[in-house]
């Protein structure tokens, strides 16, 4: 497939296992009902992302965002956090309006046309820089409600990479004593700047620390937010009895095992899934998406979530295919990956 030309529309496409490249695009003018939306930051996630760019996805599995297009087969465009403003809208739009903030669930592309009730519309003073973190901070978001923390409880948080980080500041907003487990240094410091109570490293010994921080008892709850099987299996191991764990990451196609043998099966220890497709379902008769995408807003716009500080590259987007690359030969060197397309 040919390169994209200077100047005319491209989107970023995974052409195949760890090859990624940017190809030109066809954007129409708005129909009945459309909008054309020209993009000024996106968000690379790095859990996801990497997974499709790694080829650890099931080819079969069905594409969940229609903005998505191919296949997990390859070729497939990938990604899902667009921040931008609205060039043009089509006949009978009346309810977005050209110059409008908005965030978009699409791939990585500068300029795209889709139907009007996809943007979310944004504050205007809201800096894209934050509007950016929009889809992990739905993420997370979700992570809190289904983990049902109480005030005195203690959670546990494996990972922090943007989605654990967001996780760990608002449970700590929320009052409730956060602990953290990740590997890398420099997210160990972004945990404690996030407000952590204590950060450790993994590996042996990490339940003993986790005791002896809880008074014997372990966490009340665990968030595996690292995608690694590994930390998930170690959750399992930190609760307390009657604990919970809750599953936020995507493994893929990966296996992932676990000991279910001992500490699990004594105590009554209970897995859970959180995927932000769907509201907590003992919360959907008073939330649903509309409410989400406002208590994200709001948690956009609050200044005691310093979301600037998780940005470690900000790329021009021609330079997209790169960033892949080098996230997956040195993914510690990176939190968070943003495309800069020129526009603000």
């Amino acid at each position: 497939m040919p390169s994209a030309a200077p100047g005319s529309p491209r989107a970023l496409w995974f052409a195949g296992r760890r090859r990624a490249e940017l190809r030109p695009e066809d954007v129409p003018a708005p129909g009945p009902g459309e909008v054309r939306v020209r993009t000024v930051l996106s968000a690379v996630s790095h859990g996801t992302e990497m997974l499709v760019y790694r080829g650890e996805v099931p080819k079969d599995l069905p594409l969940d965002l229609p903005t998505f297009a191919g296949g997990f087969g390859f070729p497939i465009k990938h990604g899902y956090a667009s921040a931008g403003r609205v060039l043009d809208t089509g006949p009978d739009v009346t309810d977005i309006s050209p110059g409008d903030a908005v965030f978009v669930h699409h791939p990585h592309q500068d300029v795209f046309t889709v139907p009007a009730d996809f943007p979310v519309r944004l504050p205007r003073n809201l800096d894209p820089l934050r509007a950016v973190f929009f889809a992990n901070m739905e993420t997370a978001l979700n992570v809190v409600h289904d983990v049902h923390a109480r005030l005195g409880e203690t959670a546990l948080v494996f990972g922090q990479g943007v989605v654990g980080l967001l996780v760990t500041r608002l449970l700590g907003m929320s009052g409730i004593c956060v602990l953290a487990v990740e590997p890398i240094p420099n997210r160990r410091k972004l945990a404690l700047k996030m407000g952590v109570d204590a950060a450790f490293e993994p590996g042996d010994g990490l339940r003993e620390r986790v005791l002896g921080a809880t008074d014997g008892r372990g966490a009340d709850v665990a968030v595996e937010a690292s995608g690694s099987g590994a930390a998930l299996a170690g959750a399992l191991e930190c609760v307390a009895d009657e604990g919970t764990v809750v599953a936020a990451s995507w493994y893929g196609k990966e296996p992932v095992r676990l000991p279910l043998g001992g500490h699990f099966h004594r105590g009554r220890v209970r897995i859970k899934s959180s995927q932000v497709g769907r509201v907590a379902p003992e919360m959907s008769a008073r939330w649903d998406g509309k409410r989400r995408t406002g208590a994200v807003i709001s948690h956009l716009q609050d200044p005691r979530i310093p979301l600037d500080s998780l940005v470690s590259h900000r790329i021009p987007f021609g330079e997209a295919p790169g960033a892949y690359r080098m996230l997956d030969e040195a993914p510690d060197a990176a939190v968070q990956v943003v495309f800069d397309y020129g526009e603000g």
